[in-house]
């Protein structure tokens, strides 16, 4: 039994390193991709918004001098980067994909068109997402919720390095408790991170909701998909 058909993975650049302070280890590449086979084989539409912080940050920029547009436009380009391997990762696994760029860039991704992304969807294509919103001052949270909305996806999974939601930092703090479900109000009244303001209040508008969970877990993205409580979900 599916709960959920359509969803938008959004995962962090820095979710590539693996142990590695920096870049793309393989070994991720591929826990990811058979993760992902294994609800496109469940039968559930599946895109991704990925993240380039393990390559360039934007807000890192100012740091070493670049203006901050130009920054933000540096680290756009870097999730190109991640989405490129991903895809390669994806069709060595057998899944059949396609990139999409809010930059364009035709020799390597093709440009974001709502309609044709919808498409290769309902194709059963896996649709990876780079180059976040296209425009600068907005975090790659803000473009895994603009997509997730444009799409019409069901979901929003947030893949992190906890299980969850909770009081507080747990690798800081290990009296922080787990929240098991939590309203959109309940996280803006406790002040918790889920998301960058706006990717969260386009959430919150569109009623989309959101599922943190521990993305190291082979078998939490699967079960999620078919109902089970996995992580936190906001709602």
């Amino acid at each position: 039994m599916i709960k959920y058909r359509r969803v938008l993975l959004k995962l962090s650049g820095e979710s590539l390193m693996g142990d590695q302070g920096f870049g793309i280890e393989a070994r991720m590449l591929q826990h990811y991709a058979e993760q992902v086979k294994e609800l496109v084989d469940l039968g559930v539409e599946v895109a991704i918004v990925i993240g380039g912080g393990n390559i360039f940050r934007g807000l890192q920029a100012k740091d070493s001098g670049i203006e901050r547009v130009q920054g933000d436009y540096m680290g756009m380009l870097a999730t190109v980067i991640n989405g490129m391997a991903l895809q390669s990762a994806l069709e060595n696994n057998g899944v059949f994909t396609r990139l999409v760029s809010a930059l364009t860039i035709n020799q390597v991704a093709e440009p974001y068109i709502r309609r044709r992304a919808i498409r290769h969807l309902e194709k059963g294509r896996v649709v990876i997402f780079s180059a976040g919103t296209g425009s600068p001052y907005f975090t790659t949270d803000s473009a895994a919720a603009l997509r997730a909305n444009e799409i019409g996806a069901d979901v929003i999974l947030k893949g992190t390095r906890v299980d969850g939601i909770y009081t507080a930092d747990p690798e800081k703090d290990p009296s922080a408790t787990r929240f098991e479900t939590l309203t959109f109000d309940q996280v803006l009244s406790l002040g918790l991170n889920v998301m960058d303001t706006t990717a969260f209040t386009l959430c919150q508008e569109n009623d989309i909701p959101i599922i943190v969970f521990d993305i190291n877990d082979p078998s939490n993205l699967g079960r999620i998909v078919q109902g089970e409580q996995i992580g936190t979900l906001v709602a």
